[in-house]
């Protein structure tokens, strides 16, 4: 039997519906607070739901009895500065619980981590699986909290465990709503005026899905992939995304020292309001910078065909137009 971590998010979900689309009944974990995302509901008669938070050993071992295979999914994510050091715990230390009861009972696992959890290539070379990411304090909480997460999956691999790991780079789609990276196509609807001169890599949720899906029915294990479609500059996004929903494309260029004001701007905001900033100093950063990805490991692997990126922004601003 199959078990999916974290069902209740954006990735998660869509992993679920392919998997049950497929045939399977699968177990899915929440934590008590969560809600059955409506994605799912149509096949509740194919998903097992149990509460287990990945930091509770026990509801971790009756959720794996009779799993053979397990999708890691799970994760906090946060900008919150407050939330730094217990999002670092919590997704290291519940990774590392379920590393070890797969070691113990021999279960198969695809663990989800990030290329935030990737480092910076060198100028005009791509970005790949043997990138090294350097902790500093200048990396943001959820991107040690990967990596750490990454470490401890490879601790496990090097004591016996049957395991591979996926970096999936801006996963995009329109079951996100305006949550993670469908806030930035809630921030061009609205009317964003500014684009920065950065580059990044897009991938849409449902080839995350399938190249999980592929990994996992492989013969491959102790690998990493980079999982992404393409890579676009965020000038070059913004302006599909607007095209989309049929405005005018932001047309002035945020240099870096705007984006500096705005981190800060966001930070003394967030500290009087209690709420997440809506822009912290490694976003700032990044957002100007090139980082193109390489996806040949996994085109190699299993032979995927990716989306066009452009054809999932359509998707996804014809999607939203409706539920709104």
């Amino acid at each position: 039997m199959i078990l999916v971590t974290g069902a209740t998010g954006f990735l998660g979900s869509e992993l679920a519906m392919q998997l049950v689309q497929a045939g399977n009944v699968i177990r899915c974990t929440k934590r008590g607070s969560s809600v059955i995302p409506a994605l799912l509901i149509p096949y509740k008669n194919n998903i097992e739901w149990v509460d287990a938070d990945m930091m509770d050993i026990f509801a971790l071992e009756n959720a794996l009895e009779g799993i053979t295979q397990v999708y890691h999914c799970a994760a906090w994510v946060s900008l919150k500065q407050a939330d730094k050091q217990p999002m670092i715990r919590t997704n290291v230390t519940g990774t590392a619980n379920l590393v070890n009861l797969c070691l113990e009972r021999g279960i198969r696992l695809v663990h989800v981590s990030s290329i935030a959890a990737i480092g910076q290539a060198l100028p005009g070379l791509l970005i790949n699986e043997n990138t090294h990411l350097e902790e500093t304090s200048e990396n943001d909480g959820y991107a040690i909290s990967k990596l750490e997460s990454e470490m401890e999956v490879w601790r496990g691999i090097a004591e016996g465990l049957d395991a591979v790991i996926v970096n999936p780079s801006l996963i995009i789609g329109a079951n996100a709503g305006t949550e993670g990276t469908g806030q930035l196509f809630e921030t061009v609807r609205k009317g964003l005026k500014f684009y920065t001169l950065g580059t990044g890599g897009f991938v849409d949720v449902t080839d995350v899905a399938k190249c999980m899906i592929a990994l996992m029915n492989s013969g491959i294990q102790a690998e990493r992939y980079i999982i992404n479609a393409e890579n676009i500059s965020y000038k070059d996004i913004t302006a599909s995304i607007a095209n989309g929903f049929g405005i005018k494309p932001p047309a002035t260029l945020a240099k870096p020292w705007m984006m500096e004001l705005a981190w800060r701007g966001a930070t003394f905001a967030a500290a009087i309001t209690g709420k997440a900033p809506s822009i912290d100093k490694v976003a700032a950063k990044t957002a100007s910078q090139t980082r193109n990805y390489d996806n040949s490991k996994i085109k190699k692997a299993i032979g995927i065909e990716f989306k066009p990126v452009a054809e999932s922004v359509k998707e996804i601003c014809a999607a939203l137009k409706i539920n709104k």
